[in-house]
C-alpha cells in the first residue's frame, strides 16, 4: 500500500534535505581548505595565498547558509511559484 505524504510531511522533507546539503557543503569546505592549507605550508610557506579560496568560498557557503537556516528557502519557493504561474499563464490558449 502506497502512502500519501501530507504537504507538511514533504516540506519538512525538504527542509532537511536543504540542512544536510549544506552539511555536506560545509564539511567539502573544510577538507578541501585544509588540503589548500597543507599543499602551501609544504610548497610556499613563506607567500601565503591558501586564504584567498578560503575567503571567496566562505563567502558563497555564508550565503548558502543564510538560504538554509535564516531564510528557509522561502524566498526562493515565492520566485519558483511566480515562475510557475507565469509559465501557465504562457501555456493557456489564446481566445
Amino acid at each position: 500500500m502506497v502512502e500519501e505524504k501530507s504537504d507538511a510531511y514533504i516540506q519538512a522533507e525538504k527542509r532537511v534535505e536543504a540542512k544536510l546539503g549544506f552539511y555536506r557543503h560545509f564539511a567539502v569546505y573544510l577538507g578541501v581548505n585544509l588540503l589548500l592549507f597543507l599543499i602551501d605550508l609544504f610548497t610556499s610557506p613563506g607567500a601565503w595565498w591558501f586564504y584567498w579560496p578560503l575567503l571567496g568560498w566562505g563567502i558563497g557557503l555564508f550565503f548558502h547558509f543564510i538560504g538554509v537556516f535564516i531564510t528557509g528557502g522561502r524566498h526562493v519557493e515565492r520566485i519558483k511559484e511566480g515562475m510557475i504561474k507565469r509559465e501557465l499563464e504562457k501555456e493557456k490558449p489564446k481566445t
